[in-house]
């Protein structure tokens, strides 16, 4: 039987395991291991390069030999040596090796769950909110997460392309002066070379009218070496810029990791996570709880809890929404409040995040407003009675209600 407190103990503490499955044959050189370009170079791709390393259950295998027509593995040296050889359900290996599971179909699946291709006006813009946009700069990552809501472009073998026109985009963006915020993802922008990206950011920052820019990435996570002093120096040129990190689970918060989003922060990078809530790998309070205060000791602000999307193949992915409120009624009132990401579904096709929380108002009325605390106990607050709206029905509150 798994200890689960054990465990979450043990994956508290900021570990290295390089060069893990690469210390044989005379192991990696430290110059190579620490080059970027050589992680990416030697990245796990095949079903062999898997079956060297891991005992491949017969569920992974089969998903492997399928996944070249939805989604590419990859998966960088330093990611692939958090999967430990013998165990399937691991919270690491669940997220990255294809399992047969990701050809079972569900009738609420969708190839595009939030609508970016509808929200497009010109290719590789998703103009979804009033006032930013996501700019879709790349379909390649540094590994591919089996749950991507975006594999019906990202990795190159998915059932579409993505031909972002940059030239296109900015001209748009120009015209569009109620535009403030401009979001690059993809794929993930940081895979470009220093110089591309500085080309792409100061064209950006040129447009009077886009106040920040923010950059969602995964490569301090999955390519820590990436963060060069070089490329952070670079980044703090074209300030405010945000940066919005994606760790899912405790472990992945490596020793170089920490250090790469110190970098980071360093270069006064505002940092948060969002993470996806996912059956087997953070769906439980213990977990959860690890993984937001070893962010904040990263000097990263826990940002989104994102309930998986209804992307195609994921259904064995994705928990209940009860389990998000569950965890998230964990932690208010039970940590620093800067730990508690905000849980949020992204409305299937397209209709925007919408935030999900434990239901603390109990009665509202224009005299008063009842609400609960996360002890349980019951409060009441005056209310102007200046406002017709209403958040909570117009009852009889009890006990009770604290557990309907």
């Amino acid at each position: 039987m798994v200890n689960l407190t054990e465990g979450i103990e043990q994956e508290k503490a900021f570990r290295s395991h390089a060069p893990g499955y690469w210390s044989s044959n005379g192991g990696v050189a430290p110059e190579l291991w620490n080059d970027w370009k050589w992680q990416l170079k030697n990245r796990v791709t095949k079903l062999g390069q898997l079956e060297e390393h891991l005992s491949l259950s017969e569920e992974e295998r089969a998903g492997v030999l399928l996944s070249g027509d939805k989604l590419a593995l990859a998966i960088t040296p330093h990611f692939f040596n958090l999967i430990p050889r013998e165990n399937p359900d691991d919270p690491i290996r669940r997220q990255m090796i294809p399992r047969i599971e990701e050809t079972w179909g569900s009738p609420y699946d969708m190839a595009d769950p939030c609508g970016e291709d509808s929200h497009m006006p010109v290719p590789g813009l998703v103009h979804r909110y009033p006032d930013r946009v996501l700019f879709l700069v790349t379909d390649r990552c540094a590994a591919y997460c089996r749950y991507c809501t975006r594999s019906r472009v990202v990795s190159g073998v998915g059932e579409q392309e993505l031909h972002t026109d940059f030239e296109e985009a900015l001209r748009y963006l120009e015209q569009h002066t109620e535009v403030r915020d401009v979001l690059l993802s993809g794929g993930d922008a940081l895979l470009f070379s220093d110089g591309k990206l500085e080309n792409l950011l100061s064209r950006l920052r040129a447009i009077p009218h886009i106040e920040f820019l923010r950059i969602g990435t995964r490569v301090p996570i999955f390519l820590p070496q990436r963060i060069t002093p070089e490329l952070c120096a670079m980044l703090a040129k074209y300030h405010p810029l945000w940066m919005s990190v994606h760790v899912n689970h405790p472990r992945e918060l490596t020793i170089e990791v920490k250090e790469a989003l110190e970098r980071l922060a360093n270069a006064g990078i505002p940092l948060g996570n969002q993470s996806v809530l996912l059956a087997g790998v953070n769906d439980n309070l213990e977990t959860m709880k690890a993984l937001v205060h070893k962010l904040l000791m990263c000097r990263v602000r826990p940002y989104y809890l994102y309930q998986c999307d209804l992307i195609n193949g994921s259904s064995h992915l994705r928990t209940s929404v009860a389990k998000g409120i569950e965890i998230i009624e964990g932690l208010r009132g039970h940590t620093t409040g800067y730990a508690i990401p905000q849980y949020v579904i992204d409305a299937p096709g397209g209709g925007g995040k919408v935030p999900i929380n434990p239901g603390y108002i109990l009665y509202h009325d224009n005299e008063k407003i009842v609400i609960r605390n996360y002890e349980g106990k019951i409060f009441e607050y005056p209310e102007t009675g200046n406002e017709n709206g209403q958040f909570a029905p117009q009852r009889e509150y009890h006990d009770e209600y604290l557990y309907s």
